[in-house]
């Protein structure tokens, strides 16, 4: 696997940890998840500026949302118990294939 996909990789489960730590660290008056937070957003954007010396910025941000969504509803679903609906795994089904059409189909995209 080339280094920038795992750099992206990096980058997506960093922000994931934060973004779960967000509803923890209620408003940021809680120290503990807030300092999580922030530290997993300050890795994410470095590993994800380091990604995009690879790739195009919309390829590697449509990567990024895409995983980040189904991997943040993953981790709502299993540490605060808010599992998405038919409805909502159906939309981030969606986007998944889109994420993977537009990384082996579009000619954007650097291999």
């Amino acid at each position: 696997m080339p280094v920038h996909y795992i750099y992206l990789f990096v980058a997506i489960v960093c922000e994931v940890i934060a973004t779960t730590a967000l509803k923890a660290a209620n408003g940021f008056t809680v120290l503990v998840p807030t300092i999580i937070v922030v530290v997993g957003y300050a890795i994410a954007f470095f590993f994800l500026s380091l990604t995009l010396k690879w790739l195009p910025v919309g390829i590697t941000y449509a990567i990024w949302a895409g995983l980040g969504i189904v991997l943040v509803a993953i981790a709502s679903a299993v540490v605060y118990r808010q599992v998405p609906d038919f409805y909502g795994i159906l939309g981030m089904t969606l986007i998944v294939v889109g994420v993977v059409i537009v990384n082996t189909l579009s000619k954007t995209n650097v291999h």
